[in-house]
């Protein structure tokens, strides 16, 4: 099915509402656009997904300060390359920091209360066979899976945890529960 413009304006507003399936139409439809941009740039997977990974987070960080005359995914790059750019400029200067300029405030608007489709269908699975399947996915999916649902951490525990900041970490934990979705979903027609 094709999703049109109007439909991803219409999930846009949503996110500005603070609508969790919202978040994740708008992650799923633009992930391969901005990570895409980010491989061909810096040619490392780990961190162009690192970059995709904050670019989303400080995108729903500032959701409501997008202006609906622009396009979502340039604005998306625009903020990804922002990122790439203030990264390199960094490591050129054998800094590195793990911070993010999102407010508390913004990053709780991302709420992580009610169920996925996706935490549903993770819930469902049998252990042993749910196991197999995370160990299918890259190491730091798996260790932010295994910290969610295993070790049962909030997200502001897994964020001290790792030393990230809370908005990365839940897009993160998006981002893994989708591709964990899929390789579930995949299995199940096989």
């Amino acid at each position: 099915m094709e999703i049109t413009e109007k439909e991803v304006l219409k999930n846009i507003q949503k996110a500005k509402e603070g609508k969790q399936s919202a978040f994740n139409f708008l992650l799923d439809y633009f992930w391969n656009q901005v990570y895409g941009f980010q491989l061909k740039r810096i040619n490392n997977e780990h961190d162009a997904e690192d970059i995709t990974i904050e670019t989303f987070s400080k995108a729903f960080d500032r959701i409501e300060t997008f202006d609906e005359k622009y396009q979502f995914g340039t604005w998306l790059v625009a903020i990804s390359k922002n990122i790439q750019i203030d990264k390199t400029r960094k490591k050129n200067a054998s800094i590195y920091s793990h911070t993010t300029d999102a407010s508390d405030e913004h990053v709780r608007k991302i709420p992580d209360q009610n169920p996925s489709p996706e935490d549903k269908l993770i819930t469902e699975q049998n252990l042993a066979e749910l196991l197999r399947y995370i160990k299918q996915l890259k190491p730091h999916y798996q260790d932010i899976i295994n910290l969610r649902y295993f070790q049962e951490m909030s997200y502001n525990e897994i964020s001290d945890h790792l030393e990230e900041p809370l908005s990365n970490v839940k897009v993160r934990l998006l981002r893994a529960k989708k591709l964990l979705a899929e390789i579930i979903t995949q299995n199940r027609s096989h």
